[in-house]
């Protein structure tokens, strides 16, 4: 998933202050997102937050999610 410092997130799930948009911060193994309605900043393993992502939105235009690949098939395999 093409994620980038300074893309805004719009997460599934709520932050307990109740917003669910995050401004990414670092990238990596782990996510620094900061909440945008409080402020509070955490540190998320990449895994989590990509499964959490609904929208990316980079300079004001929401980025399709990459879809994810699927595993090769018993076919695909064998003609290996």
């Amino acid at each position: 998933m093409d994620v980038r410092v300074g893309d805004l997130l719009q997460m599934k799930k709520p932050h307990p202050c109740g917003g669910n948009t995050f401004l990414v911060g670092r990238v990596g193994m782990d996510f620094r997102i900061k909440c945008q309605t409080c402020g509070h900043e955490v540190m998320v393993p990449r895994a989590k937050v990509e499964k959490n992502i609904r929208k990316i939105i980079r300079d004001g235009a929401e980025v399709e999610k990459a879809p994810k690949k699927a595993p090769p098939s018993r076919e695909q395999e064998r003609q290996k």
